[in-house]
């Protein structure tokens, strides 16, 4: 059964009005994900739309955190510079990049994650299945559900929003697209934390 609470979120993230999203919710029986590329597939969803347009313009956003210890410098971009003075998109880059001093990120998406960590990554995760005396086809579910949590500690966009746990950072800038109409994109960000550095230089040693 599809419900509203469904057919909302989706509505929230494409753009897309709600009869095409409860549609397109009962064609993918219910999986979100499948939903939006039906959604895609037929031209409806406004953001996947908005995802193809150039966004050049945007702010930089800085934030400083607990009496500046740890320090934020976020680039986010949309397509005009109407859009980047509303209330809304400075506040969207705020939360952003108080998210990021919290959530410690590493990268914006998966693409930016190195191949050579998700392996290593997978092999650790693989040895410690096994060392559970799990069964090759159980080893196999479990390790794509941790690699799942390696990305969400990690990556930007698949980390649950610190404000709204129930909603991703890419849920969160999927709203202000469908809000302000406009592709919105991280481009970049770059985290500091007083010491970091010395603290691990003195580790090595």
């Amino acid at each position: 059964m599809i419900t509203a609470e469904q057919v909302k979120e989706l509505r929230t993230r494409t753009g897309a009005g709600m009869m095409e999203c409860k549609r397109a919710l009962e064609e993918a029986t219910g999986n979100m994900e499948k939903a939006i590329d039906v959604l895609r597939e037929r031209g409806l969803s406004q953001a996947a739309k908005k995802s193809g347009r150039e966004a050049s313009e945007g702010l930089i956003e800085s934030y400083i955190h607990l009496q500046g210890r740890i320090g934020v410098l976020l680039e986010i971009n949309c397509e005009t510079d109407f859009v980047a003075n509303t209330q809304e998109f400075r506040g969207l880059a705020h939360d952003l990049a108080m998210h990021i001093a919290a959530a410690r990120p590493r990268y914006v998406d998966r693409g930016q994650v190195p191949e050579s960590d998700v392996m290593r990554e997978r092999e650790v995760l693989t040895r410690q299945a096994e060392n559970e005396g799990k069964p090759q086809n159980i080893v196999a579910k479990m390790v794509e559900g941790r690699i799942q949590k390696f990305y969400q500690d990690i990556v930007l966009l698949e980390q649950p929003f610190v404000k709204d746990p129930e909603t991703t950072v890419e849920q969160l800038i999927q709203q202000q697209v469908a809000k302000l109409g406009e592709h919105i994109q991280v481009r970049r960000f770059v985290r500091f934390e007083r010491g970091e550095e010395l603290e691990a230089s003195s580790a090595a040693q």
